[in-house]
């Protein structure tokens, strides 16, 4: 699979499916998708179920990703090699409501998982 728009709705597709799956047979599902555009995100709820979806903007300028790339993607994307890459040479929609938003440039890895957390668990024990 590829980093077009395509390739990444069928990849979400299937990643939602398999969770979907998991989460009729109990499993509490924490999964990170990049969903750049507001039909990925509708797609994941048309799948999952709007009750069982908590949405977090896990969010950070593009220089800040740039500098934690270690698998060199963006890298290739400057140099022409990889092409519709999300945040650059591809579209990318803010989520106009997430459940909350988490600032990994401003936040620890620590501070960033327990406001995950206080994100999630409202949500998990009111269903």
């Amino acid at each position: 699979m590829g980093f077009d728009l395509v390739s990444g709705l069928e990849n979400i597709r299937r990643v939602a499916e398999v969770s979907k799956i998991l989460m009729d047979s109990g499993v509490i599902c924490l999964c990170s998708f990049i969903t750049p555009t507001f039909s990925f995100r509708q797609k994941l709820r048309d799948i999952i179920g709007p009750g069982n979806l908590v949405e977090i903007f896990v969010n950070a300028p593009l220089e800040v990703c740039e500098q934690r790339d270690v698998k060199g993607m963006y890298k290739k994307v400057r140099l022409g090699i990889i092409e519709d890459f999300t945040g650059i040479s591809s579209l990318f929609e803010h989520p106009d409501n997430p459940a909350g938003e988490i600032r990994t440039d401003l936040l620890t890895i620590g501070e960033s998982v327990i406001k995950c957390l206080e994100i999630i668990l409202p949500a998990i024990a009111g269903s």
